[in-house]
């Protein structure tokens, strides 16, 4: 059965490129009406039916403003409030704890932690009864990548957002994260260029999946889009990962066994 968003109103936060812009794709084909926001300048990529405006996430000025704008629009044309939040927007930095600086906490903690914070606490008050937020979680939450001490702490924050939210904020609203695992994007290039061998350490990570490839933001998509439906109304609180497998399987190289 395919999912229909046919009347929905949704807020995508980091949507001009990579994860965020496969869930905006996805989003405006299901027919709902989207928002779009994001650190640069309107992108010329976006699909039609879309509106973006250009936030720093990590600001609380920016954001309510932003909020604000999109209630007033939805307000004048349609009467309409929204119904559906991902926090997709991030930044990642490669270092250690003891090589990170005031300005790399300040960049990664600001966009990847307030961020979605700010958004929350701004559009929770104005969505739908029964809306969802969608929070862009990460592996790197659950079990640590090296060298990426913010990034992972970032996330790990994320995840224990979201669960606050299911249980404070339901039954009016749902909140669930998307815990990616390797999908092709910037991000993922600038991880393995960190490595001293990067085409050694891009064909172990291929082998260490069990579908043997990366994902693809359309795969992260697809799940946000279930989770953004009614097809989902029994799911909250929850941290769902999608990483080909890769979490799944012992570190054990099998060539030895």
């Amino acid at each position: 059965m395919t999912i229909s968003l046919h009347g929905k109103t949704a807020i995508v936060t980091g949507g001009a490129s990579g994860i965020g812009h496969g869930i905006v794709q996805c989003f405006v084909d299901a027919g709902a009406e989207v928002f779009v926001c994001g650190r640069r300048e309107q992108p010329d990529a976006l699909p039609k039916h879309c509106t973006y405006s250009s936030v720093d996430v990590a600001n609380p000025n920016t954001v309510k403003r932003f909020a604000e704008s999109v209630v007033h629009a939805l307000a004048s044309n349609s009467n309409r409030t929204i119904d559906i939040l991902v926090n997709n927007a991030g930044v990642q930095v490669e270092k250690t704890v003891v090589d990170s600086t005031d300005e790399d906490w300040e960049q990664v903690i600001g966009a990847n932690a307030r961020g979605v914070f700010n958004m929350c606490r701004e559009l929770i008050p104005v969505m739908t009864d029964g809306g969802s937020i969608i929070n862009i979680g990460s592996i790197s939450g659950q079990v640590a990548d090296p060298s990426m001490a913010l990034y992972n702490a970032s996330k790990a924050f994320v995840h224990g957002l979201t669960r606050s939210i299911a249980v404070d904020h339901g039954p009016k609203i749902r909140c669930n994260a998307i815990c990616p695992g390797w999908i092709e994007t910037g991000m993922l290039e600038a991880g393995f260029a960190t490595a001293d061998n990067p085409t050694a350490a891009r064909q172990d990570a291929l082998d260490r999946h069990p579908v043997r490839r990366f994902g693809k933001p359309e795969d992260i998509a697809s799940l946000a889009l279930w989770l953004a439906s009614a097809d989902s109304s029994f799911a909250t609180g929850q941290l769902f990962t999608i990483d080909g497998g890769m979490t799944a399987s012992s570190p054990l190289n099998p060539g030895l066994f």
